[in-house]
């Protein structure tokens, strides 16, 4: 049975992604700061007759993440690690010269080094497993210069920097920061909340998750909505 680990997993992207594996039988540990929406979507996840582990808390606890691989160890191993928890720097957002230095230092924290963290805790179990994966769920702004989108964008371009090093330095596994697009979740309203044109649900962008597992392409920077439309 293949276990994986997901952050940011109450809503949006993060709920999506556990119910698409929850539906290939993968068991599931969850994470999310929301103690109760974490375990609506874990109790949402039962029909699929798979183990789930729901432990709400902050990445950036060291604790907590370990506590998400020793969870996942009990269910057999650590075939996946997806980091989706996310935070903005500021909400909604800002431009650079009133971006808080706090803010975006919680950025940098949940995005980067927290993602980093939880794949470290996660290695030998990733190593161990033979089909060992990682996604960092990235971001059009890691890439591109939008205004207000500084902050959460430069720790986005920092986390894909760190997955391209990781798949060179573990080339047993495979390492994937993925671009889902432009999607209708709570961090996009966050953000820019007086945008309200509609936008895709997050569900749309799973079959490009999906086939990164079902494929296993070389490690590297992938867009979800390209990988959908080339299906």
């Amino acid at each position: 049975m293949s276990v994986a680990i997901i952050t940011g997993a109450s809503k949006g992207l993060g709920r999506a992604l556990a119910e698409a594996l929850a539906a290939r039988g993968w068991d599931l540990v969850l994470d999310a700061r929301g103690a109760e929406a974490l375990r609506e979507a874990a109790e949402g996840l039962e029909k699929y007759g798979v183990r789930v582990a729901a432990l709400p808390g902050d990445v950036t606890d060291a604790g907590h993440r370990a506590g998400l691989v020793a969870a996942a160890r009990r269910f057999g191993g650590v075939d996946l690690v997806v980091s989706n928890a996310s935070a903005l720097g500021a909400e909604p957002l800002v431009r650079l010269d009133e971006l808080p230095p706090e803010g975006l230092r919680r950025a940098l924290e949940v995005n980067v080094v927290a993602a980093l963290g939880l794949v470290q805790e996660a290695l030998p179990l990733l190593r161990a497993s033979g089909t060992g994966a990682v996604i960092a769920v990235s971001s059009d702004a890691a890439a591109e210069a939008y205004e207000t989108w500084g902050g959460y964008g430069a720790s986005k371009a920092a986390l894909d920097h760190l997955v391209a090093v990781l798949g060179e330095e573990e080339p047993g596994l495979r390492v994937w920061a993925v671009d889902p697009g432009d999607m209708a979740t709570a961090l996009y309203a966050a953000a820019v909340p007086d945008d309200d044109e509609p936008r895709p649900d997050p569900a749309g962008v799973v079959p490009g998750f999906l086939r990164l597992l079902d494929e296993r392409p070389a490690s590297g920077r992938y867009s979800a909505p390209a990988l959908v439309e080339e299906r």
